[in-house]
């Protein structure tokens, strides 16, 4: 029901001049993946991450939560199983939201939390932490970066019911420019459906439900946060007093989402509208998240393609995927296969694609494929290879190539993910389609809200 979707309408924003083809990445026919071992895989590699330079930015390394670089006490990595079913429930999630128009999408987010799921997961494919400063004196907060969610929160002192984490709660009652919103203020106002009231002191309270049941709920509150050695005064997030569903020994959750709430929407009048992120190639090496990434020449090194955005979902950043390159020849697919567009989601795993598109890609994958034996699929990922006894393999480059001539030729990394090619097809060609997190490793994804456009410069971490 193509009609009930809510298009991702181009904002009023034009590159102001386009190259007819611009390639992020290199576009050779094979690429050799590295099958790592153990030994390495366990030892926090030094960083290779290297952020566009752009004055006045603010800068802050990026983990994995699971890796040795991660600052999070236990760091057991779930298996390829556990991640595919919660990956399943955040894709999902994101479709349905987009798939119900007029507003229904608040409707779905309220009604999961009476819902519970089975095997009872939390939020938990997301995979990428920051640590920040929050307060006077700053208290390190490790926090997960989601680009699906706006409203940040931290776990904060007194809590009622709240997961162990890597730091001490934070205290709001130890920071001098700690401010709780009373219920009549603006900001309170602006939850709209993440509002949860008002508390018996007139506090305005927040709740947040997540796709899979999990939720946050507390006191909406403002204080300095601390990104690297930039300041941001009158920080608004949520102060977590209850939760549920969660395990994962972060701190609390940084929202990098579209709307009015998130950390990119909170600092458009300091840092401009723009940030961008670099997703390690493995568990073992390091990233970095940007604020402010947009400043003139910093961005010379990107290919660029104009966002699409929902005014119904406006959390989401949506892009036009119009071709996909395999062994670098294109595929023969109808550009209608892509109509229902496509959103970057930094919390989705895998990429999902039309089923057209997907069966296209599949089969000239397998075709490029055939000194591996076929091996038996994966939960969703079913283009699976025997790699049994290969230190690296040769697999056939794949890019994707965006609407204004962006080709982005995928890190090998972004292409396998175990044994399997990191896709998978959707129910139907009419649904959403999701740029998930192992294709976007190795890029600097630039999310340049101001301008209306999405950027990718390949091989910065």
């Amino acid at each position: 029901m193509t009609s009930s979707i809510p298009k991702l309408l181009l904002l009023l924003f034009f590159l102001s001049h386009r190259s007819p083809i611009a390639r992020a990445g290199d576009d050779g026919s094979y690429k050799v993946l590295s099958m790592g071992s153990p030994r390495t895989d366990s030892v926090c590699s030094q960083s290779k991450a290297v952020p566009s330079s752009s004055a006045g930015a603010a800068t802050v390394p990026l983990h994995h939560r699971h890796g040795p670089c991660s600052p999070l006490p236990t760091k057991k990595m779930p298996t390829l199983e556990e991640t595919l079913h919660r990956d399943q429930l955040r894709a999902a999630y994101i479709q349905r939201k987009f798939s119900g128009g007029g507003g229904a999408g608040g409707d779905v987010q309220r009604s999961d939390a009476t819902v519970p799921t089975a095997l009872g997961t939390s939020l938990n494919t997301l995979e990428y932490l920051i640590t920040v400063g929050l307060g006077s004196p700053a208290t390190s907060q490790t926090m997960l970066i989601d680009t699906g969610s706006d409203v940040s929160w931290v776990q904060c002192k007194p809590c009622s019911q709240c997961h162990s984490q890597a730091d001490p709660l934070f205290d709001p009652s130890s920071s001098s420019t700690y401010s709780p919103f009373s219920c009549g203020s603006a900001a309170c106002a602006q939850l709209g459906q993440e509002g949860n009231g008002c508390s018996s002191s007139s506090q305005c309270q927040y709740i947040v439900t997540y796709g899979d049941g999990s939720s946050t709920t507390g006191t909406y509150s403002s204080d300095t946060l601390a990104l690297g050695s930039s300041a941001v005064k009158s920080f608004q997030f949520g102060c977590s007093n209850v939760e549920s569903g969660f395990n994962d020994q972060t701190d609390g959750l940084m929202g990098l989402g579209g709307g009015a709430q998130s950390l990119v929407s909170q600092t458009a009048g300091t840092l401009g509208r723009a940030f961008s992120y670099c997703l390690p190639p493995t568990p073992s090496s390091s990233g970095f998240l940007t604020l402010g990434a947009a400043g003139g020449s910093g961005t010379s090194g990107f290919v660029k393609t104009p966002m699409l955005r929902s005014s119904q979902v406006p959390t989401f950043y949506g892009v036009r995927l119009q071709a996909i390159r395999v062994g670098g020849r294109q595929l023969s697919i109808p550009a209608s296969v892509f109509s229902a567009g496509t959103v970057m989601d930094s919390g989705t795993v895998i990429t999902r694609l039309p089923p057209t598109a997907y069966s296209a890609l599949s089969s000239a994958f397998k075709a490029g494929m055939k000194q591996y034996p076929p091996a038996q699929p994966s939960g969703i990922l079913d283009t699976c290879f025997d790699f049994s006894g290969q230190s690296s393999v040769s697999i056939p480059s794949v890019a994707l190539v965006f609407s204004g001539g962006a080709v982005v030729s995928l890190d090998a990394s972004g292409i396998i993910l175990s044994n399997c090619l990191a896709f998978a097809a959707n129910s139907d060609d009419s649904s959403l389609g999701i740029i998930g997190n192992v294709q976007q490793r190795t890029f600097e994804v630039l999310y340049d809200v101001g301008r209306g456009v999405v950027g990718f410069r390949a091989g910065a971490c």
